[in-house]
């Protein structure tokens, strides 16, 4: 089969397809033949070897694709099935624990970077109905990551206030999510060409951060005391602003680094505010099956900039490089 390994040192250019050895579904296993996968920003840190893995190791999170054989006592799944993968293929429900997140796709383990994966029944889960491949690739990371911020960690309701930053996978979905959910959603972004395509998609209010710096005083004027929920995507490239944006007793997810690994933190408006602030990686197996019966029931459709192939690997992470993608990059073997 086909596979693309990170070697070290790691670049995007050492990123060529090789063949390997098909593997073989043990007791409890399902076989997976991908048709897609997407990119997500810990993706890339990987290729480049801004996260350090196992030499030889397979990229990619993200996959979709087809039950192609199952191993003895397999009973959730059947050849022909369309399933997704779990960016944490061991946390299948409750709370969130050492253990549970030690196994995670394309890092600590091999991810989807290959035409077919061994993986345990319960790690994966359904596609969306009426879904592609590409589609449903697009979900296990950035999705679900703006599914857990929202819904389970913010307990998010019909007129609440929301700030998505940017127009990365992960926001674009979160602000498609508040807005099937009933809620008022800020957006910021540094192009006046992507405001109108963030407000096709539903944003109330869009901010270019470039001309407005101090866009969370703003948006906290605008909002009248501030937003319930802020999607702090930047570390220390966005976090004083996020705060500055949110409400007295509002809720933070701290989600990107994209502003690097560190940022200040000015410690008398976090207790002026009462605010609650969450560290938080993405999701279970669980959040991602009742985030998929939700996408059934609104008919949420993801936002796919542009499709790569397999061989094209490293260049798709070039132009996820230059940050001028709107939704999500995919992958399709």
């Amino acid at each position: 089969m086909r596979a693309i390994t990170v070697n070290k040192p790691a670049t995007l250019d050492k990123l060529a397809v090789t063949d390997m050895a098909a593997p073989t579904p043990g007791a409890g296993e399902i076989l997976v033949q991908w048709r897609a996968s997407s990119l997500n920003y810990h993706d890339y840190l990987v290729a480049v070897g801004g996260i350090r893995v196992e030499d030889g190791r397979i990229p990619l999170s993200d996959g979709a694709g087809d039950v192609i054989a199952i191993g003895e006592g397999v009973t959730q799944w059947q050849v022909g099935d369309k399933v997704m993968s779990a960016f944490f293929p061991n946390w299948v429900e409750g709370k969130v624990n050492k253990a549970k997140t030690a196994a995670l796709l394309g890092d600590t383990v091999n991810g989807c970077a290959a035409e077919q994966t061994c993986l345990p029944e319960n790690s994966v889960t359904a596609m969306p109905d009426g879904y592609s491949y590409a589609e449903a690739a697009t979900l296990p990371c950035a999705a679900l990551t703006a599914w857990r911020a929202l819904i389970v960690e913010g307990n998010l309701q019909a007129g609440d206030t929301v700030l998505v930053e940017g127009t990365g996978g992960m926001s674009v979905f979160a602000l498609q999510i508040a807005k099937a959910a009933g809620a008022y959603v800020y957006a910021t972004t540094s192009s006046d060409d992507k405001i109108d395509q963030l407000k096709k998609l539903g944003a109330d209010t869009v901010i270019n951060y470039k001309t407005d710096p101090k866009w969370g005083p703003t948006i906290n004027k605008l909002s009248g005391g501030g937003v319930d929920h802020v999607l702090d995507i930047g570390g220390s490239a966005t976090l004083a602003n996020s705060i500055d944006a949110a409400r007295v007793g509002g809720h933070i997810s701290l989600i990107g680094i994209l502003g690097g690994f560190t940022a200040e933190l000015m410690l008398p408006k976090m207790f002026g505010k009462q605010l609650r602030m969450t560290g938080l990686s993405v999701g279970s197996v669980e959040m991602q099956n009742a985030m998929v019966k939700a996408i059934n029931t609104s008919g949420l459709r993801p936002v796919i900039d542009r499709s790569f192939s397999l061989e094209e690997l490293g260049a798709a992470f070039s132009y996820q490089e230059t940050g001028k993608h709107f939704g999500k990059i995919v992958i399709e073997y």
